[in-house]
């Protein structure tokens, strides 16, 4: 596909993904793409249409193709029998099965990507369809945002067949050197990092061995449930108890100045008048007669004005039980506003780890809310951006909020008002902050956003002090291209606004890199060759860097977006390959260096 023949694969969808997909494989790739889409007005089409490469050449301008849906005739007008790649990337998990079963029916042969949620129904898809692979934009994104609330000590987990590997931060790891397979990245805090130095120890993030399965952080204690005292104390109640209290306390002051009695005696008569009605007294003084009328009058709102409160009370309780909703007071926890394929990815894995999670979306039909519920994790049924459903979640003393919904405006004004609440919690109005004071047990609100726009993420940053912000679609789309081009992504790697890509690719028949060392990979930061694969599976981590590549292997790497592009065309095979024999022979036996077969 990196030869003198320029390619030409289809993409199938109108979202944002579709959008990222198109351009990358148009500049990363030079590949001609046919886009098909429901309507030309509709999603990110007309984004789509006035893509245009970075090369300049016309020739390279996506083709834009409108059928309402997928039909044989629309993958024959497109061109499917001669496009090496088709990628079905709709929201629709079956709409994306339809159309690869129809799409293999027009052509045997044509690569097919699929976007799958469901793993189950992505495994039966591929297996049943042949030269299939099923990836999904939320299982690649979400670590970067699980890893953005944990923190950026936490290590990101790739596994690879037969084990893992792990990014980790040198600092506050006591990491063993012979675990290092490469250094990652190098920052220093004044901008983007560099990725894949020469200088693997000058390296601050470092891809190393995993040691074993991703650690799960222990489940927070929680504290008692108080469902009852909480929506008992609601602010409803609150207001409707001091109205009731006025009254009383108005009765009792009049009772006691009469003189006659004390205050404690007072205070219980007017209970028991304003609650149970009393017996008249003519002879009473005027002041006691006026006091025990008013309170009688009163006593016949505060009855069912009480039962009211009590009964709303084990109703909303009630309520918030069965739909899932917090019921108990919560505090340092993690929200996660919006429940679709990415927010569900991301509250699973934080609830995996032990993290005490409550849940936001405007939809009870959500993906993630019968997740959640399953999970056992509160879900609140409203907007993020009004401020009774944040406080509903507890907002005030909430640690983190993870705002991931695909409208970018609506995350960013949830963020805001969701920081302005929790500091009028923390700072209460009319004090002042004092600096050398620390902060308490309510730390500022971290704030996590989903944002399409590169360009406006990083400005937002910086003008409202958010704390992390991620495309979706910008991380996810470099391993749908390179699954595109034949090859096997394993796992994305995001390192500040970039992506690093580990895959495996095949060192094909009289390929550049056929017969060379196997330092010849790599590529001062823009690929790292990290393990060797035989033909009967093994892998040679600990490569001799003047052994030679044989074509029957596949090299493991960790690249750019551009290292991979360049990689791919120094392992693509040739038309008419040189026999095996008038390649430079191996400089060292395959057998003589240490091979670990559990990876």
């Amino acid at each position: 596909m990196c030869g003198d023949v320029v390619s030409r694969v289809i993409v199938w969808g109108d979202n944002a993904l579709a959008q990222r997909l198109v351009a990358e494989l148009m500049d990363r790739y030079a590949v001609q793409v046919t886009v098909i889409v429901a309507s030309a007005a509709e999603g990110q089409a007309p984004d789509i249409g006035a893509l245009r490469p970075a090369s300049g050449d016309p020739a390279l301008r996506p083709t834009m193709l409108v059928a309402p849906r997928l039909t044989p005739e629309v993958f024959h007008r497109a061109g499917l029998e001669q496009a090496v790649a088709l990628a079905l990337i709709a929201q629709d998990d079956v709409a994306n099965v339809d159309g690869a079963l129809i799409a293999r029916e027009v052509s045997p042969t044509v690569r097919i990507v699929v976007r799958m949620f469901h793993q189950a129904l992505a495994e039966g898809v591929a297996t049943m369809l042949g030269d299939c692979d099923t990836l999904s934009g939320s299982e690649i994104a979400a670590p970067a945002f699980v890893a953005a609330v944990l923190g950026d000590d936490r290590p990101a987990y790739i596994r690879i067949p037969g084990g893992s590997l792990t990014a980790v931060n040198r600092a506050g790891n006591d990491l063993r050197q012979d675990r290092v397979v490469c250094g990652l990245a190098t920052t220093d805090g004044s901008g983007e990092p560099e990725t894949l130095p020469e200088d693997d120890d000058a390296a601050d993030l470092v891809l190393t061995h995993a040691a074993s399965a991703p650690p799960r952080r222990p489940a927070r204690r929680r504290r008692p449930s108080l469902p009852l005292v909480r929506l008992l104390w609601g602010r409803r109640q609150r207001r409707a108890l001091l109205a009731l209290s006025v009254p009383l306390a108005l009765g009792a002051l009049a009772l006691a100045a009469t003189g006659r009695i004390g205050s404690w005696q007072a205070a219980y008569l007017a209970i028991l008048t304003a609650v149970g009605g009393g017996d008249p007294s003519p002879k009473a003084p005027v002041v006691q007669q006026i006091a025990e009328v008013f309170l009688v009058i009163s006593g016949a709102a505060i009855v069912p004005i009480l039962t009211a409160i009590i009964v709303e009370a084990i109703v909303n309780m009630k309520l918030a039980a069965s739909t899932g909703g917090l019921t108990r007071p919560v505090s340092g926890h993690v929200i996660v506003a919006g429940l679709g394929n990415v927010g569900t990815r991301v509250l699973r894995e934080l609830h995996d780890l032990g993290l005490t999670v409550v849940a936001i979306d405007r939809s009870p039909d959500a993906r993630g809310v019968p997740v959640a519920r399953a999970l056992g994790v509160p879900v609140i049924i409203g907007s993020a951006n009004s401020p009774e459903t944040l406080r509903a979640a507890s907002v005030e003393t909430c640690q983190t909020l993870v705002v991931l919904s695909t409208d970018d405006v609506s995350n960013l004004e949830a963020a805001l008002l969701a920081r302005s609440i929790h500091d009028k919690h923390r700072q209460p109005a009319g004090s002042r902050p004092d600096p050398r004071e620390s902060p308490g047990p309510c730390p500022k609100l971290r704030v996590l956003l989903r944002l399409f726009d590169e360009d406006f993420a990083a400005r937002a940053e910086r003008a409202f002090d958010i704390d992390f912000s991620r495309s979706v679609s910008y991380l996810s789309a470099p391993a749908f291209a390179a699954t595109m081009m034949g090859r096997d992504v394993l796992g994305t790697i995001p390192i500040g606004r970039r992506v690093l890509l580990v895959a495996e690719l095949p060192v094909g028949a009289g390929a550049q890199l056929d017969g060379l060392p196997c330092a010849e990979v790599n590529r001062s930061h823009k690929t790292r060759l990290i393990a060797v694969r035989g033909r009967y599976g093994q892998t040679l981590w600990n490569w001799p860097p003047r052994r030679a590549l044989v074509r029957t292997e596949r090299v493991l790497v960790v690249a750019t977006r551009a290292g991979l592009v360049d990689l791919l065309a120094r392992t693509a095979a040739t038309l008419d390959p040189p026999p095996r024999d008038a390649l430079r022979r191996p400089l060292l036996d395959f057998t003589t260096a240490r091979i670990d077969d559990a990876g």
